[in-house]
């Protein structure tokens, strides 16, 4: 008989504890099955959660149980409307090992008629649990994966013209929430490859992917919320004012960043322009202001207008991220 295993569970989140039982059951059985439930503990949806078991563990057969027994419970009754769910899932395939690190192991591994294996179960091996890391991701960073943790923060972007103080608010709200921000990457390779301040064609499928890489390295170091200076929609924007066109790469990757970010923040072209060498006058800052907002309605992006100081700009986002959870809060519920 083929050595069949089979665990279940939320994954809310998947943490190395779970990574744990999965890997020692993986070493034992020739195919593993997980059973990831709907629930709602967390607002991140079933499918996010089983997607980070199908990016780590390729081999495995993922289930989403989207319509799996709610709570968790002793209770023989719960138990039973389990055990029948589960059975139901298999549709009379053969389990030999049923791996878990709690107590429901007993029951289930006699109603599949499977080894009982306990991983861990007194969490030795891995200390951590899943309503610890829901408690405060960033302090049990290091029990969680980074394809796990990317998820975990709110992604926080502010596009504008130039000009419109998208670093001073990106670097200063990183200081007050004691996070990491991802400084504009374009504006680097600009000073770095200009020449009669203009740069190439190609150059900006460049910036597109070098500020990506940027944003990805700062992800798995934030506390709750990463802080972003602009993105790949502003790149495009630029492509297009520089050669009239954009390249390919970027012009994908700029339509990908309408769900990349959480949260859309405009800063608005009311504070004086600061006439640096490397801008080209305010009377373009106007321009490139409103081409921005009407590339922003075209693309259905929701964002918020940031206007007036910098500690007005600040207290309107933190009146936003005060309000504001990821996956579960309707940009519409928002009443700033």
């Amino acid at each position: 008989m083929k050595k069949l295993g089979l665990t279940l569970g939320k994954f809310a989140p998947l943490h190395k504890g779970h990574q744990f039982m999965i890997e020692t059951a993986l070493n034992e059985v020739e195919e593993l099955i997980v059973v990831i439930y709907d629930t709602p503990v967390t607002p991140i949806p079933l499918h996010i959660r089983a997607n980070w078991i199908r990016k780590l563990y390729p081999s495995v057969r993922v289930i989403e149980a989207w319509d799996g027994p709610d709570g968790y419970s002793d209770d023989r009754a719960h138990e039973i409307r389990e055990e029948q769910y589960i059975l139901g899932l298999l549709n009379g395939e053969q389990v030999t090992h049923f791996y878990s690190s709690e107590f429901y192991g007993k029951h289930m591994s006699i109603a599949l008629g499977a080894e009982d294996r306990r991983v861990d179960e007194a969490r030795q091996s891995v200390p951590i649990s899943a309503t610890m890391i829901r408690k405060d991701p960033y302090q049990h960073r290091a029990y969680v994966s980074d394809i796990v943790y990317r998820d975990l923060i709110t992604k926080v972007v502010f596009v504008g013209a130039m000009s419109t103080g998208k670093s001073t608010i990106t670097e200063a709200l990183a200081r007050q929430y004691q996070t990491k921000f991802a400084s504009e990457y374009g504006r680097d390779y600009w000073t770095e490859h200009q020449v009669d301040r203009r740069i190439g064609f190609e150059a900006f499928d460049e910036i597109a992917i070098g500020h990506i890489e940027r944003e990805e390295q700062a992800l798995l170091e934030a506390n709750r919320y990463l802080f972003v200076d602009t993105n790949a929609i502003t790149t495009y924007m630029f492509a297009l004012d520089y050669h009239g066109r954009a390249p390919e790469r970027l012009i994908r990757i700029a339509l990908e960043n309408a769900q990349r970010y959480d949260l859309f923040f405009l800063c608005d072209d009311d504070i004086p322009y600061d006439d640096t060498w490397d801008r080209s006058g305010n009377q373009k800052r106007q321009v490139f202001h409103k081409q921005i907002i009407a590339d922003l309605k075209e693309r259905r992006i929701p964002f918020i207008t940031l206007r007036g100081t910098l500690e007005e700009r600040m207290r309107q986002v933190d009146k936003v991220l005060e309000k504001f959870e990821p996956y579960r809060n309707y940009f519409g519920e928002l009443h700033i």
